[in-house]
């Protein structure tokens, strides 16, 4: 995967509604910053983007305010929680907008560590290159060994069970994995993990709302 595209998420309640944020990266003093899913925007200390003001940058980290609260956030981090006196949000919707080339991303974690997926309606199960694997920690090769149909061929991978797979405030436990040896741009959100939501379509949208 990227290392662009690795992301620490920060969920902070405001009035009406959760607004995501994530640090992406920094850019000299600046902090690179994903506001509800938008292209990444370079956020000098000081200034304010979409609500969230950058108070301070250092190494790779960023000190932001968001409603009046501070957070430090580093790169590779977990999803974190601030924010103000609205709602908690619910945990039970997501809804993704598609980008570019018509596919649905998104900034999340795996096991409580910040990465990356990218929507598949025909995968199976969840999809992880083993590179972005071992940057997880996941003790994959501990798992079932499987052979992966590929476009190159066949090859070696490992089913695994993943503890915690979390999309913005929603959180879903024990959700099966495929890890390939085969490098991938992206986690692929498959159906060991959508099959837990009912889903639709709306114009550009993609929502999921969970199943009980």
């Amino acid at each position: 995967m990227h290392k662009a595209l690795l992301a620490v998420s920060l969920l902070a309640c405001v009035p009406a509604w959760a607004q995501s944020v994530a640090l992406q990266g920094m850019m000299g003093n600046r902090a690179l910053l994903i506001v509800n899913g938008s292209a990444p925007k370079p956020v000098a200390p000081g200034d304010t983007h979409q609500g969230v003001k950058v108070v301070s940058t250092s190494g790779d980290q960023a000190v932001v305010e968001i409603d009046g609260r501070r957070k430090t956030l580093r790169v590779g981090e977990a999803p974190a929680s601030v924010g103000g006196s609205g709602a908690a949000p619910s945990g039970s919707k997501i809804v993704l907008t598609v980008g570019t080339g018509g596919h649905f991303h998104s900034e999340g974690s795996i096991n409580g560590r910040a990465t990356f997926f990218m929507v598949d309606t025909g995968a199976t199960s969840i999809g992880i290159g083993a590179s972005e694997a071992d940057r997880l920690g996941l003790d994959y090769k501990s798992g079932q060994p499987v052979r992966l149909g590929t476009a190159n061929g066949v090859t070696m991978g490992w089913r695994v069970m993943l503890g915690t797979v979390r999309i913005r405030d929603v959180e879903v436990r024990n959700v099966e994995a495929v890890v390939s040896q085969q490098p991938m741009p992206y986690i692929l959100l498959g159906n060991s993990f959508l099959n837990r939501f009912q889903m639709r379509r709306e114009n550009d949208q993609m929502v999921l709302e969970r199943r009980y």
